[in-house]
């Protein structure tokens, strides 16, 4: 804690003020995501839905939106949820126990032990991916830490350690020595606040075998072929969501076969795009089909048309369209040189 005073991080967006609201927003967008990538998007989630009842009374669609290019958009479509449970089950008021977190939509153990404790000062352990990085460290826990095993003992360990008087700044410190100091490859030990008790540090081997896990299994590969049917005015039109869940549930998609209105345009082939999700790799060829004067009734009955120029956060869409748009500019652009 000491060290966290002077070396920790004390200008985070959701940290002023750190209520509950703000906490909660910022725990989930911070689930498999970095903070540098998530402080611009909460600003601006943080603008349009400044209180639990906006998220609330908005629709999906705008609180997609908003998460576009965050990925695992379950996340947005569950504070969603949430937002709407809190409202009609408890009032509106925030819940302040762990119980009534968890059976909230997509708030697990850690996310709510980390609301407790940063915005209610309650003693309560988070056991996030920095902090089992740092604990299995520090004890060299000699198992794989996906284990059942494991993970109760981490859970053990972090609830023997967290600070009962100041447990809002305990916890912000283990989880900045985790993500600035404590790091996955390559640990900055020289600066560490705990490194004279750090049993993998003792160890003289390799801080970096710890944490010790699993061997993953090979991801497989899957492909998809997307076609940018492109205005004139550089609109790109996008078909209305199919599903509400699921992968890419609730977001705009570019089609992936070529509406029969269009199927003797000229088109431009994009260089492939490769697309990392948790359990798979997803290869992506693009296609450009540039019309002019064009219905929409053309092409399917739901959909819009997106111009990333004006329209950024209007529309809810995966990170890949943004991608093959800007794939699509880079190489019109050397085209035209090349002419």
């Amino acid at each position: 804690m000491a060290w966290f005073d002077l070396y920790g991080r004390h200008d985070l967006p959701w940290q002023h003020p750190a209520t509950p609201y703000r906490v909660w927003v910022s725990e989930v967008m911070l689930q498999q995501t970095q903070v540098i990538t998530v402080i611009p998007y909460f600003e601006r989630f943080i603008q349009s839905f400044t209180t639990l009842e906006q998220l609330a009374a908005a629709s999906v669609d705008e609180v997609l939106a908003h998460w576009s290019g965050l990925g695992y958009y379950a996340r947005g479509r569950n504070l969603h949820k949430a937002a709407q449970r809190i409202m009609s089950d408890y009032g509106g008021i925030f819940p302040s126990d762990a119980q009534a977190l968890t059976n909230l939509p997509g708030i697990g153990l850690s996310t709510a032990h980390a609301i407790l404790s940063l915005a209610y000062q309650q003693p309560t352990a988070i056991c996030d991916g920095n902090v089992r990085r740092v604990l299995s460290r520090w004890s060299a826990l000699d198992m794989p830490i996906e284990t059942r095993i494991a993970k109760e003992k981490l859970w053990m360990l972090a609830q023997s350690l967290q600070s009962t008087t100041d447990p809002s700044r305990y916890t912000q410190a283990i989880m900045d020595l985790g993500a600035t100091v404590c790091t996955r490859t390559r640990p900055h030990c020289d600066q560490c606040p705990v490194v004279m008790d750090c049993c993998a540090k003792a160890s003289g081997q390799v801080v970096t075998q710890w944490p010790i896990r699993l061997k993953k299994a090979e991801k497989p590969i899957r492909e998809a072929v997307m076609f940018m049917i492109v205005r004139e005015d550089g609109a790109v039109w996008l078909d209305a969501p199919i599903k509400q869940d699921g992968l890419w549930g609730g977001l705009y998609q570019l089609p992936q076969t070529v509406p029969i209105a269009f199927a003797h345009f000229p088109r431009t082939e994009l260089p492939k795009i490769k697309h990392i999700f948790t359990h798979f790799v997803l290869w992506i060829s693009g296609f450009v089909i540039n019309i002019k004067n064009i219905d929409s009734k053309q092409l399917t009955v739901n959909g819009v048309w997106y111009n990333c120029e004006v329209d950024i956060y209007s529309v809810a869409r995966p990170a890949v369209i943004d991608k093959l748009i800007m794939l699509s500019s880079i190489v019109q652009k050397n085209k035209e040189k090349a002419l």
